[in-house]
């Protein structure tokens, strides 16, 4: 794990893959296909935790363990697999039928929903983000920023120094949940500055034994820290004043966070088996995932399945978790991906020039 950090502190930038790494192998990843589905699990867990009544501070304390890791270990990997975009016209047509489309497609169904149960006049603004949504218009700025990163000598310490400005600047705005994406920035550029090497490192034995005592640490820490800060700041989504905090608070956030997501970030992925396993393939559908859990997360919540005293309990949370898993696991599969590709994987070849 001290090998993977020492190499990401001195890489000096960011290098153009190579043809043979890029394709060292026919197929598909198991490992990160594998490390794809059990983030995605981990998100769609934590969005089903946010509902629950108060509880007891060890279930406290896992909720900020997972939300530590959870959403930057998904960018890390975005970003692992951004590292060839060049600003190509077929890089640029995937990026659009992949992100930016279902991005709209998305919102205008989130609002439709949201106005159905909840809200009848809840407006619809593609420059205000429906709760998850966030991701896709970031993914699609990051991606699009990729040349810069591959341009300038250190991506990430600039990357968080752009991060630490956005902790403590104010009149960023809402427009494109802007200061998240900036907060958010670094672990994009993580992935983009990692190479195969870094995660075979991370996949070695003695990390794997490492990671116990590590990840058993860290909750102690959270069980520590969750009378004294509040779990916004996991969040990435405000600045130091926003939060009641001095100025100075949001630097030393952004760049604690940071520590704390890469280690138990290297933990998670060495955790990650390298085989094919039962879920592997669901690895492929992990967007059908993201972007279809909101609706029953917050159906459930709207049609008042959370106002249950039963999941006020320590059975009630674990049920949550398991239900959580299973339905994310579902949209995931083969059949909702055949059904909702034309949405979520549109094809645009009568809209778009070719590529030449």
């Amino acid at each position: 794990m001290a090998q993977l950090i020492s190499a990401i502190r001195t890489a000096p930038a960011l290098p153009v893959p190579a043809p043979d790494i890029v394709r060292r192998r026919p197929g598909r990843d198991a490992f990160f296909d594998n490390a794809k589905y059990l983030a995605i699990v981990l998100v769609a867990m934590g969005h089903a935790w946010e509902p629950l009544p108060a509880s007891g501070r060890i279930v406290e304390a896992v909720y900020t363990l997972v939300y530590a890791v959870h959403m930057p270990v998904f960018i890390m990997i975005a970003g692992y697999f951004s590292r060839t975009f060049d600003g190509s016209t077929a890089k640029v047509q995937r990026l659009l039928g992949g992100v930016l489309v279902p991005y709209v497609v998305f919102e205008v169904a989130y609002t439709l929903f949201q106005r159905q149960l909840r809200q009848p006049d809840f407006p619809l603004s593609l420059a205000d983000p429906y709760w998850i949504l966030w991701f896709l218009p970031a993914l699609f700025l990051w991606r699009l920023s990729v040349p810069v990163w591959r341009a300038v000598r250190w991506p990430l310490p600039l990357a968080l120094l752009v991060a630490a400005v956005a902790s403590v600047a104010g009149g960023i705005g809402d427009d494109l949940d802007l200061g998240r994406v900036l907060q958010y920035l670094p672990y994009f550029v993580l992935g983009l500055c990692l190479r195969p090497e870094h995660i075979s490192r991370v996949r070695d034995r003695r990390v794997r034994i490492a990671a116990v005592p590590v990840v058993a640490m860290a909750l102690l820490v959270a069980y520590w820290a969750v009378p004294r800060m509040t779990t916004s700041w996991f969040f990435h989504r405000y600045n130091a004043q926003d939060l009641g905090m001095a100025a100075w608070t949001g630097p030393v956030m952004t760049f604690a966070l940071f520590a704390a997501a890469l280690v138990l970030g290297a933990c998670f992925l060495a955790w990650t088996p390298g085989r094919r396993m039962w879920f592997t393939t669901l690895g492929a559908g992990t967007l059908y995932g993201y972007l279809l859990h909101g609706f029953v997360i917050r159906g459930a919540s709207y049609l008042g399945w959370y106002d249950h005293d039963v999941l006020a309990t320590p059975v009630g949370r674990v049920v949550v978790s398991l239900a959580a898993a299973a339905v994310v696991t579902l949209l995931c599969t083969r059949p909702v991906r055949t059904a909702l590709r034309p949405v979520v994987e549109p094809s645009l070849d009568r809209f778009v020039r070719r590529a030449r």
